[in-house]
């Protein structure tokens, strides 16, 4: 019985990481050449592109956690992720075959404001089955979000290959593919997973974990750390390429180079951080972590060559790579009755702060030049530190 048990359990297990990552996989293909597409297939001119990529941020918070809010009260969340693909199927063939803008906002972004669910809905449910079957729950979370950072290494450059090789229609087939593979694997291999019982709670958990999210001083001033940091981490990504050009005067490669390294560095600290919960805790492993991102930032204020700033690709992995894990485990357990509203937070504070990074770096850069930037995410980190030490143990 023992046997068979650990082999159905490596099964299930194996099935998260492989939906976890083709998942990632499709949405990897068609995030990054979204402006390209938009620009040069359907014509739209900057002004029009940037507002798609504003409307379908914020129909992503709605649907996301419209969904979340769903499945915590009585949905089952095998169902919502298959449902997730399949709108993210219809998504996917929405942009092979149109070409119209107002097609696209509106029928495109609304499958996939749907489709967004399905990666916090994932999350939610690899933590019930963690729970459930006795495993270490951040342990097997830092597996599982590895995947999703090793999507995102592999699928932009296949994105980019797809498109210019063999054109945009074929691109958003192969994404498509991808979201049919992904709903194969989850309604045959994941189990249904029932949510924890209620009666396991005290009730003053009870009272805490249910209350409005609005009015846990814990769950928001989590959020707005949050918020804080992966803001500053997004005005690095969009401006990092174009300071290192025009300001430092570097090689036009060198921006891959760190982004490709600080990737590499971030997956071995998710899986790393794991187990290294139960020796510091969460808490101060998050607190770990942001004073690397201080570091960081201010290292890329001080130091101009491109030794240096490879140096400091590895504290902006650990920076990343621990709160890219740690973030969502510690959300769920501020919100242990709520699984998918605690990833969708995670999720959509991410989604708020892609957002504001690009509102305030076009604005910033342009008026006070590429330097300015880099304070900026410097006192937002700080800012994020003093929110986060606001968060009760």
């Amino acid at each position: 019985m023992t046997s068979s048990f650990l082999r159905k359990s490596g099964v299930v297990f194996g099935a998260f990481l492989v939906a976890t990552f083709i998942i990632g996989v499709a949405g990897a293909l068609q995030s990054p050449t979204l402006s390209r597409f938009l620009s040069f297939e359907v014509g739209a001119d900057p002004r029009l592109v940037g507002a798609f990529y504003s409307i379908n941020a914020l129909a992503s918070i709605i649907g996301s956690y419209l969904l979340a809010k769903y499945s915590d009260n009585k949905g089952d969340r095998r169902k919502i992720v298959i449902f997730c693909c399949l709108m993210g199927l219809a998504n996917s063939l929405t942009f092979a075959f149109s070409r119209n803008y107002y097609v696209l906002i509106t029928l495109g972004v609304f499958f996939a404001a749907l489709a967004s669910a399905a990666m916090p809905q994932i999350f939610a449910m690899a933590r019930e089955y963690a729970e459930k079957s006795g495993r270490n729950a951040v342990a097997f979370n830092s597996l599982i979000r590895a995947q999703l950072s090793l999507a995102w290494v592999i699928g932009p450059p296949l994105s980019f290959a797809l498109a210019i090789k063999y054109g945009f229609t074929i691109m958003y087939l192969c994404a498509m593919s991808m979201f049919i593979i992904s709903m194969i694997v989850v309604a045959i291999y994941l189990p249904p997973i029932e949510k924890k019982v209620i009666s396991s709670f005290t009730a003053n958990e009870l009272a805490v974990a249910n209350q409005s999210i609005f009015t846990n001083r814990n769950v928001m001033c989590l959020l707005i750390s949050t918020i804080f940091m992966w803001t500053a981490n997004m005005m690095y990504i969009i401006d990092m390429p174009i300071y290192v050009e025009t300001v430092l005067h570097l090689s036009d490669s060198l921006p891959g180079g760190l982004m490709g390294l600080a990737a590499g560095i971030e997956i071995p600290i998710m899986i790393i951080a794991g187990y290294l919960v139960p020796v510091f805790g969460k808490r101060n492993l998050f607190f770990i972590a942001i004073i690397c991102g201080i570091l960081f930032y201010i290292g890329m204020i001080l130091f101009k060559d491109s030794t240096m700033l490879y140096v400091l690709q590895l504290f902006n992995g650990l920076f990343i790579g621990i709160v890219a894990n740690i973030g969502i485990i510690y959300f769920q357990d501020l919100l242990p009755t709520r699984m998918g509203v605690a990833s969708t937070l995670f999720n959509n504070g991410i989604i708020c702060s892609v957002i504001l990074a690009g509102i305030i770096q076009g604005f910033v850069s342009q008026a006070y030049g590429h330097e300015v930037i880099y304070w900026i995410g410097l006192v937002m980190v700080t800012i994020s530190f003093l929110f986060c030490a606001l968060v009760k143990k």
